[in-house]
């Protein structure tokens, strides 16, 4: 058994809002639970409901910016930054901005809709 594996072709997770998601690494992919890595772009305009989410995640900024409620702060994060959110803070991502936001995430555990815990 070898270890490693090389992705090739990612999951590419069906939305319904533009946003393109390619989960490398995670349940849909790989069927791997520890973890999930995905490279996503949001288009300008794009919004998700709130969240609180029961796992950590780190957004890696590639290009444009990406805005992120937090409990009841607003952060804006650019191309070249990181941020770490833990697990039980109450999230909501857009891309209010006029380019793509292009970026990385990586879910401790993985990603998962159940344990995204989102808002109707």
């Amino acid at each position: 058994m070898k270890k490693y594996k090389i992705q090739n072709e990612p999951f590419i997770v069906p939305t319904n809002d533009g946003k393109l998601i390619e989960e490398h690494f995670g349940l849909a992919s790989t069927a791997e639970s520890k973890f999930s890595v995905a490279h996503m772009v949001a288009p300008p305009g794009w919004s998700e409901p709130h969240q609180t989410p029961n796992f950590d995640e780190v957004t890696i900024m590639i290009k444009g910016k990406k805005q992120i409620e937090i409990d009841s702060e607003t952060v804006i994060i650019e191309a070249g930054q990181t941020i770490l959110i833990k697990a039980g803070a109450k999230i909501r991502y857009s891309n209010p901005f006029t380019e793509n936001a292009d970026y990385w995430s990586i879910c401790i555990p993985a990603f998962s809709i159940d344990d995204g815990n989102r808002e109707e």
